[in-house]
């Protein structure tokens, strides 16, 4: 049976296209919540290429690569040292999760869970984990996921339309 595993995509180049494959679909996801936050594509400044640039030139964030087996089937963004505008807790997070995909196909498999515990464990120390209220279906996957890796020990916020979830990672800490 294949396994789940998370690789740098800095490192590969294949990584990096694969992303670029998904990233309309990436996007799709987030336009049924009509936010305002994700720009539409084709706005200017707000071009495909022009975004992913920016994710990979970040040096406060690194982008990873899910893998099943040797397939990739998602991503993830794990930004450093969050400092986010609309936090309003007096601790500030060393890590938030900005990004994070699954590919279609590939969920309700477990897939998305098993790549988030490795990266808690890989990343460990404080968390900060953010939904749309009204995303019903990503509230209830971070929700399961965040009270199942630290058993129930995390505390959760509903602030300005979102929920926040905020814990402390890492293989001794669970």
């Amino acid at each position: 049976m294949p396994q789940v595993s998370v690789r740098n995509t800095a490192s590969a180049r294949d990584d990096r296209r694969w992303i670029e494959s998904v990233y309309r679909d990436y996007l799709a996801d987030l336009a049924p919540e009509a936010t305002g936050v994700f720009p539409r594509l084709g706005e200017v400044g707000h071009r495909e290429p022009d975004q992913l640039s920016r994710w990979f030139a970040d040096r406060q964030a690194q982008v990873l690569t899910i893998l099943y087996g040797d397939a990739p089937v998602g991503f993830a963004m794990v930004r450093h040292r969050a400092q986010r505008a609309l936090e309003s807790v007096a601790d500030p997070a060393e890590f938030f999760m900005a990004e994070f995909f699954i590919a279609r196909s590939w969920r309700r498999r477990g897939i998305g869970a098993q790549a988030v515990r490795l990266l808690f464990d890989r990343f460990a120390g404080q968390w900060l984990i953010t939904e749309p209220e009204r995303n019903e279906g990503a509230v209830t996957f971070w929700r399961g996921v965040v009270a199942a890796y630290t058993r129930g020990n995390y505390r959760e916020y509903r602030i300005n339309g979102e929920v926040q979830q905020r814990f402390e990672s890492g293989p001794k800490r669970r």
